[in-house]
């Protein structure tokens, strides 16, 4: 494994500026919000912190079925996507667009509570998401490779058996999917408990 992580490491260093890039643009998309989609998205964030601070049980296994589901889809995006060279920037625009979602989030509760914000952050959005980013980031590298040398194989007759490299694509994909599974218990059930610890703190914010 180190081995190709050291082979792929441009590969690696290119998706994660493409992420940050996308944390970035999210956390300013905050600021581009009109005051009719603050005020909406704030009812929504008030009448979610309310419900549990009142007591209301949250589905932890319904929460952790979501999570999973979510992350299985986006990952076997990226596989189908890595099959064909036509899906090679796609894979790209998934990398964007979740650090976008991730940068958005962050941005928001930030800007809406300030260190209130961080603080709910770091127990409802960090804790799994230093699981999922890697992984999502390993899967790209890896379908991304894998669709380089598709190219390679195809228009420039490059000789080889591409039976190998797409079985060590497909286990990558399955290995992350792994961790995948452990950041979705993760988010369905220690966040549960760490969001009911500091929601009261959030609650006097919305009144």
């Amino acid at each position: 494994m180190k081995q190709y992580m050291k082979d792929n490491l441009p590969l690696f260093i290119f998706v994660s500026v493409l992420f940050v890039i996308g944390v970035v643009f999210g956390a300013v998309m905050v600021n581009a919000l009109s005051l009719e989609q603050r005020t909406e998205m704030t009812r929504h964030l008030g009448s979610f912190f309310h419900e549990i601070n009142e007591g209301i049980e949250i589905d932890s296994g319904q929460s952790f079925s979501q999570a999973f589901g979510m992350h299985m889809k986006w990952i076997l995006l990226i596989w189908l996507f890595g099959l064909s060279i036509i899906g090679l920037p796609l894979i790209l625009v998934l990398d964007f667009l979740k650090g976008v979602l991730i940068g958005f989030t962050v941005g928001y509760l930030v800007g809406q509570m300030s260190w209130k914000g961080m603080l709910f952050a770091l127990v409802a959005v960090v804790p799994q998401n230093l699981i999922v980013i890697p992984a999502i980031l390993f899967c790209s590298v890896a379908a991304m490779s894998f669709s380089i040398y598709i190219i390679k194989h195809r228009f420039m007759s490059r000789s080889g058996n591409i039976y190998q490299p797409f079985m060590r694509y497909t286990t990558i994909t399955l290995v992350m999917g792994g961790f995948l599974l452990a950041a979705a218990l993760l988010e369905g059930y220690f966040s549960q408990y760490m969001m009911k610890w500091v929601t009261p703190m959030l609650v006097g914010v919305y009144g």
